[in-house]
């Protein structure tokens, strides 16, 4: 006799909404997707790139049947992290270089694609707006109280299991840890994505690759005085970068951590660009579409992150800056190793799969998080309690050592549960 099959209802359909979807469905277990958005997204909208580690793949890859072509012709390859100093906006100096890296760069929303398209469309209820859950008494199910906006109807969905996938702003996690805030990291982040497909002798593509000669397969970070900036080239001839300045904290409207801008903001930033970067890379800032302003914000490590039958994953567990590469990386863990434990315990042993889940993610998790708050704060050249504010051109080869994506706490650990299953694909 099987086991009883269980039925999850996963709030949130980004990248860990979709992800935790491909893990729940691999064990078994009957998936459904509330999100508020009207339908997955379309095109290529304005949006981040990420980074995806080596196992992060192999785990996509193993989602997508092991069909390893999908995933390489939707990102491109990241093998070397630099970190280099710019010197007055006129010359660059590398400070640490790693040529094994084994990154692949991709767009949010061709990732999310990748991912939504390998999973059962009926599963997604787009266009539902979560309002409330409440477990039974006897703690075997959960109901979830979703508002359709189309029709303002109220429904109740029951299932075994909740889990918030709701991002860092989780107004699921908001109903345990109600005084829980977001901690502002003392710097916004100016971002954008120059799309030069189409005119791929765009002048200031040529000479981004004058200046920057690994640009295509390098992660490249630029360091002045008080700042950093970050770019790398996505598929489809688009340019992503960020760009960190130190500043007091903006007032936020709404539930969002990112803020319009209007076309006074937008030439202030070019200008004050110019006063500290590359010619080159000013060029690529003045002629991307649409540059938008994210506020940095992380969390202080959670004590926990299930209660009963509700589980956070991705960003609603761990709230992180973006300077480890470990959001999407994180989220894409969380959600296989929640599979692989209920996979293992099964619906009958819910709570013993749920604590297995959290003692091998919360660890590794919040390390990481205050490795990605700490090297923040070194690039922007804040304090730390224990140095001197990081400064490019002062640094010792231990200090610039530091940078370097590779020292990030687990950086190429593989979780048991997660090793057993790549190794018998």
């Amino acid at each position: 006799m099987g086991r009883k099959k269980g039925k999850v209802v996963i709030v949130g359909g980004s990248i860990a909404g979709v992800s935790c979807a491909h893990a729940l469905i691999s064990a078994g277990w009957d998936v459904v997707v509330l999100e508020k958005a009207g339908g997955p997204p379309t095109g290529s909208p304005t949006g981040a790139g990420l980074g995806l580690d080596p196992l992060v793949q192999r785990i996509i890859q193993s989602w997508l049947r092991g069909d390893t072509r999908l995933l390489q012709t939707a990102t491109l390859p990241l093998t070397i992290d630099q970190n280099q100093a710019t010197d007055n906006a006129k010359a660059s100096s590398t400070l640490a270089r790693d040529e094994n890296f084994n990154f692949r760069a991709a767009h949010w929303a061709d990732l999310h694609g990748l991912l939504y398209n390998g999973l059962p469309t009926h599963i997604f209820l787009w266009g539902h707006q979560y309002l409330s859950f409440s477990v039974s008494e006897v703690r075997a199910s959960v109901t979830v109280k979703t508002k359709v906006l189309q029709t303002n109807e109220v429904i109740e969905i029951e299932g075994n299991l909740l889990v918030a996938a709701d991002g860092c702003l989780s107004s699921i996690r908001q109903s345990f840890l109600p005084d829980l805030k977001l901690r502002y990291s003392g710097y916004c982040a100016w971002r954008g994505v120059l799309d030069f497909s189409g005119n791929e002798d765009l002048e200031t593509i040529k000479d981004m690759r004058r200046v920057y000669p690994d640009l295509g397969k390098c992660l490249y970070f630029d360091l002045g005085p008080g700042t950093h900036s970050v770019f790398y080239e996505l598929l489809n001839k688009r340019l992503n970068w960020i760009w960190y300045v130190n500043q007091p904290e903006p007032k936020m409207k709404g539930n969002s951590v990112t803020m319009r801008v209007d076309s006074g903001m937008i030439k202030n930033m070019q200008q004050e660009a110019e006063q500290v970067w590359l010619p080159e890379l000013v060029r690529v800032m003045k002629e991307t579409k649409e540059p938008f302003i994210n506020a940095m914000y992380d969390c202080d490590p959670l004590n926990q992150i299930f209660w009963n039958n509700v589980v956070l994953i991705g960003d609603a567990a761990h709230p992180t800056t973006p300077h480890g590469l470990r959001s999407t990386n994180m989220s894409i863990l969380d959600a296989i190793v929640l599979g692989k434990c209920l996979e293992k315990w099964g619906l009958e042993n819910l709570l013993s799969a749920l604590e297995e889940y959290q003692s091998i993610r919360l660890p590794v998790t919040s390390k990481q998080v205050l490795h990605s708050r700490r090297l923040g704060r070194i690039k922007q050249g804040l304090t730390l309690p224990e140095r001197e504010p990081f400064d490019p051109k002062t640094a010792s080869p231990r200090e610039c050592q530091e940078l370097q994506q590779k020292n990030m706490p687990f950086f190429a650990d593989i979780p048991p549960l997660v090793n057993s299953t790549l190794c018998s694909n």
